[in-house]
């Protein structure tokens, strides 16, 4: 396969693909029946950053295999079983086991396992799972999105008036990250908003047409990097909050949106703050 920029890689990206799908699976299928064992729960930064044993044994679960059959791979993982990511030279699987923990502890339901496979830098393979209701969502560069073996069509033109917006409420309450009050403008603008608690799954959603934009302040490479390559196969753009490119290496703010409206939500509507 040869990479825009002349780059020519021998990976063969059919068996990873083939490969990373039966092992999305299977874990899905672990997370199910986890549901009628004992979970334990532990807090990580704060008291609403929340991590199971699950969490942790699916980590471990990808980790130990991807070690196992592809030893020249690094792993990128938000449990920390991984390796430290530094630079994304090479091929790097960026993975979430659940996305969503704190669905999946009190609802038991709207979380995902999301995965991304970069190639120095490059998305070439992306997926999301949401296991409770067996979406696969899932893309090969250039090649489409797909859900559940469907083609997913390329976004059509939104209005941000008839728009649909995934944010947390929390954005539109003062905030030591944006303006809050152009926050409010904005979904004073749009029709309407949603607020999910997955970032894979508001992607997925972005995605599919199912919401037209989804903003946060906060996330991680491996909250993103699987869905990106699935909305970026339709149309959808992705940026941080000040228009950068997203950043696959570290925490960061984070849109994406249908085509027509990602320039105008950032121009109109973001004010970051000055946190130095």
């Amino acid at each position: 396969m040869v990479l825009k920029g002349g780059h020519a890689l021998s990976v063969d990206w059919s068996r990873i693909d083939r490969y990373a799908k039966s092992l999305i699976k299977e874990a899905g299928h672990r997370i199910r029946i986890s549901f009628y064992q004992h979970i334990d729960i532990e807090t990580k930064a704060d008291a609403n950053d929340l991590v199971t044993n699950i969490d942790r044994e699916i980590e471990q679960f990808f980790i130990s295999h991807i070690k196992r059959d592809f030893p020249g791979h690094s792993i990128l993982g938000e449990e920390g079983f991984g390796d430290e990511v530094n630079s994304l030279k090479g091929v790097v699987w960026m993975l979430d086991p659940i996305d969503g923990t704190m669905n999946f502890i009190h609802q038991k339901r709207n979380f995902a396992i999301s995965l991304g496979i970069y190639s120095d830098g490059i998305g070439m393979l992306g997926y999301i799972y949401d296991v409770m209701r067996d979406e696969f969502y899932n893309a090969f560069r250039g090649e489409g999105a797909y859900l559940n073996d469907e083609r997913i069509p390329a976004l059509r033109k939104a209005n941000l008036e008839e728009a649909v917006i995934g944010v947390n409420a929390s954005w539109v309450a003062p905030n030591r990250y944006v303006d809050h009050e152009k926050m409010a403008e904005l979904i004073h603008t749009c029709r309407g908003t949603r607020s999910f608690g997955s970032a894979a799954i508001e992607i997925a959603y972005v995605a599919t047409g199912r919401v037209d934009a989804y903003i946060s302040m906060r996330l991680a490479p491996w909250d993103i990097a699987g869905g990106m390559i699935i909305a970026s196969e339709v149309g959808a753009v992705a940026s941080n909050l000040e228009g950068k490119p997203a950043n696959l290496l570290g925490q960061d703010t984070f849109i994406i949106a249908n085509p027509a409206l990602h320039g105008r939500i950032l121009h109109d509507f973001i004010r970051l703050k000055d946190r130095t």
